[in-house]
């Protein structure tokens, strides 16, 4: 099936897939070719393109995906390839977010700040 994952920045991905994963909004969900349309929102976490080549991880935060025609089409609001992903900045993220909310637990921007920088270190330290 045909992918394309866009982030405002530029295109991380175009090209043949056998699968995609991604995590939406109410849990993940994986496309295989010719799978029913689909639209969802996506939420915080990792994205895996099963490509020719090996499979590509991503980090993604928000956006939506779409499934027409067997094609899956990701616009993010904000991604990041494994490569691209700084792991100091993203634990200095992490820690800032956790300062914040041991401060005040309601703190919903913190929460999400947190689960945007645990993300990262995930996808950027899987081998």
């Amino acid at each position: 099936m045909r992918v394309e994952l866009v982030s405002p920045e530029s295109v991380l991905f175009s090209g043949e897939c056998s699968q995609v994963v991604t995590r939406t909004v109410d849990g993940d969900v994986a496309f295989l070719d010719n799978h029913a349309p689909f639209i969802g929102a996506l939420g915080i976490g990792e994205t895996q393109l099963w490509a020719d080549d090996g499979v590509i991880a991503l980090a993604i935060n928000g956006g939506f995906v779409e499934v027409s025609g067997n094609a899956v089409t990701i616009l993010s609001d904000d991604a990041l390839a494994r490569a691209d992903i700084d792991m100091e900045a993203a634990q200095a993220d992490l820690d800032e977010a956790d300062s914040a909310l041991s401060a005040d637990n309601d703190d919903d921007k913190a929460a999400l700040a947190k689960k945007w920088a645990a993300t990262r270190l995930q996808v950027g330290s899987a081998k």
